[in-house]
């Protein structure tokens, strides 16, 4: 599996989300995942599904060693009283001594992040945690954090996918060496009936899905996490190393913008950073 090097971490470029995803299903869902070849697992408080993410890694046939697992604190534990607890309940959860990658899920606007982060380099000082990063981050809150942090930030995991414009957070991001994980790359399945991308798929007997994975995963110091329930779907999304898009190609995606509901849907994250809900 290629690698994002990043603030000293080798993050693997594909990674199997768990957002929306709980109990049995979840735990299939991962299991399927390690047994793809996916090395990245990433989770969240929030997601409430890390007990079953933990139980898949504990019974999959692969050392937790060789999995780079990532959760994420919630926007009501930010304190600085509140991060360490939520974290140790996570791992406990999780069924782990350590993650390798904690995440500030949200921006909140009343919470400066300097105080969150100083409790999370403590974290990472006290081994519970291997690396730092944000989510959901503008560029310009993403050049705050990075300028009150003393641990290096590894990414910022952002919504990325062919209808959202995220060229001036990548500008940043690599200014910076810090990795850009796309969420929903997939556009929660609006590229599968693209015409353009389903043209491109069929010049290399690949699927839309597949086509979308690799244009991001292409990108210079972009980390994808696909998400899917289904076995097949799993195994498919990973066999996008086999073949490469042409400069024309990845222009063409990147010219994308969607309709009138995906304008809407990707409004949504500038109401969330807006207000802590």
């Amino acid at each position: 599996m290629p690698t994002v090097a990043a603030g000293g971490a080798e993050i693997p470029a594909l990674g199997f989300g768990t957002f929306q995803l709980s109990g049995e299903a979840c735990q299939r869902a991962v299991r399927a995942a390690l047994e793809a070849g996916y090395r990245h697992v990433d989770t969240a408080e929030y997601y409430e599904n890390e007990r079953a993410v933990g139980r898949a890694l504990s019974a999959a046939p692969v050392d937790r060693e060789e999995v780079f697992l990532t959760t994420k604190v919630w926007r009501s534990n930010l304190r600085a009283g509140d991060v360490r607890p939520a974290v140790e309940a996570s791992l406990d959860r999780l069924g782990v001594d350590s993650v390798d990658l904690l995440l500030v899920h949200w921006p909140h606007p009343r919470i400066p992040v300097a105080e969150t982060l100083r409790a999370m380099e403590r974290l990472r000082d006290d081994g519970l945690v291997s690396h730092l990063g944000v989510s959901n981050f503008t560029a310009d809150q993403l050049r705050e954090a990075l300028a009150v942090a003393d641990a290096p930030l590894v990414t910022d995991q952002v919504q990325y996918h062919p209808y959202v414009d995220q060229r001036d957070l990548l500008s940043v991001c690599r200014d910076e060496a810090v990795a850009l994980t796309a969420y929903s790359p997939l556009a929660q399945g609006a590229v599968l009936d693209d015409a353009d991308i389903v043209a491109i798929g069929e010049r290399y007997d690949k699927s839309p899905a597949q086509v979308t994975l690799r244009w991001l995963l292409q990108q210079e110091g972009v980390v994808a996490i696909p998400r899917s329930s289904t076995p097949e779907h799993v195994e498919a999304n990973a066999e996008v190393f086999d073949f490469k898009l042409t400069d024309e190609e990845m222009t063409r995606i990147h010219d994308l913008t969607g309709g009138l509901r995906m304008r809407i849907q990707n409004a949504l994250p500038a109401l969330m950073r807006a207000f802590p809900l």
